[in-house]
């Protein structure tokens, strides 16, 4: 079963939720984790791509944009709109603002809101379907 972390962050800005979305893939990369970053659309994804190439100086985090086709190197981040593929499900950030089908492997889902109503308000669904499902939610604030 999936545990499930919810970082809130104490700005409504959204550049301020993808930095620390890309903080914390760096950790996870860093850590052996090669996981999935589900978003809401394609454009959302180029912005977390792009984010991952820039978002500090010196750091180097492979990736690449998820279109339905399975990457020929499994040692990547992928980024995308649609489920996870079956090797990336093990850990998942979810920027998007639906419920991920989550797949028995996950064991861990990543949730970053930032303080806007819209977005604490579709957290606030997810957090109720995560508990829901038996799954165990922590809330970290004031990042």
């Amino acid at each position: 079963m999936a545990e499930v972390s919810f970082y809130i962050l104490p700005t409504e800005s959204l550049q301020d939720r993808h930095l620390f979305a890309c903080k914390l893939i760096e950790k996870a990369y860093r850590s052996g984790s090669y996981c999935y970053v589900l978003t809401d659309s394609p454009e959302q994804s180029r912005i977390i791509d792009d984010l991952l190439w820039t978002f500090r100086a010196g750091s180097f985090i492979p990736h690449q944009l998820y279109s339905g086709e399975q990457p020929e190197v499994e040692q990547v981040i992928l980024i995308g709109s649609l489920d996870a593929p079956e090797n990336w499900q093990k850990v998942l950030f979810n920027l998007s603002s639906r419920y991920p089908d989550i797949a028995p492997q996950t064991e861990r889902i990543l949730e970053i809101l930032d303080n806007s109503e819209t977005t604490k308000e579709a957290g606030r669904s997810r957090y109720r379907q995560y508990q829901q499902s038996g799954m165990k939610v922590t809330t970290y604030k004031d990042w």
